[in-house]
């Protein structure tokens, strides 16, 4: 309770909300990349997460929860610096910060919104019907048709327009949030602060690349 009511434990459970997020995503990636290896692939990873049953909600759901802490927190930080900060609001005199940085709560409200079409869309299947995979037929082995489902939901350009942009703005969340919440955690000195942000922002350019290539090739065609 402390932790929440302070704002340095406010931004403690940010950075390891954070934290926990990040390592969702690399797993969330792993298992969408299997679409460049084919459909069986993707389709042996789908039948696999829903063998797990409830599990998977569960996971889902920790997940949600993590994510309305972080948003939560960021929110109210964001209005707290604003109230102890209002003539830096009207007349730009920071230094030393960056468009990402300045971006955070904008970006972190994109993916908000990003991830309820991304659950409508690829989870409920209720956006996009004609083309969801309880629609398509089963694939050769009698397994839901992911990959089809994925394939042509992308090659639409808006479905893939909606994706890559908000993955660029994961790119941006990411390339400031991840040396912040070291920051945040007391784990750099001044001599490894800029390799921190160097690093923060590799890996981000990683996940942003990553995450954009799969509706970018599939909408011009690479996957079929």
């Amino acid at each position: 309770m402390h932790l929440i009511k302070s704002t340095v434990g406010r931004k403690i459970l940010m950075a390891v909300s954070g934290l926990l997020l990040v390592g969702f995503i690399t797993v969330h990636l792993m298992g969408n990349l299997s679409v460049f290896a084919g459909a069986d692939a993707i389709n042996i990873y789908a039948q696999k997460l829903h063998s797990l049953g409830p599990l998977v909600w569960v996971f889902r759901l920790v997940m949600l929860g993590l994510f309305a802490v972080h948003i939560g927190f960021g929110v109210l930080l964001s209005m707290e610096n604003r109230r102890a900060n209002p003539e830096s609001y009207a007349i730009k005199t920071k230094l030393k910060t960056t468009f990402a940085a300045e971006s955070m709560l904008y970006t972190g409200l994109i993916l908000l919104a990003f991830l309820i079409y991304h659950l409508l869309h690829f989870t409920v299947q209720i956006t996009n019907p004609e083309i969801s995979a309880n629609q398509l037929p089963l694939d050769a082995a009698m397994r839901p048709d992911v990959f089809s489902m994925v394939v042509l939901s992308f090659q639409k350009a808006f479905i893939a327009i909606v994706y890559i942009v908000a993955m660029c703005a994961l790119f941006l969340h990411l390339s400031h949030g991840l040396s912040s919440w070291v920051q945040t955690l007391g784990w750099n000195n001044g001599e490894s602060q800029d390799k921190v942000v160097w690093i923060g922002k590799l890996v981000a350019v990683v996940f942003g690349l990553a995450y954009v290539a799969i509706p970018f090739l599939i909408l011009v065609r690479f996957v079929k």
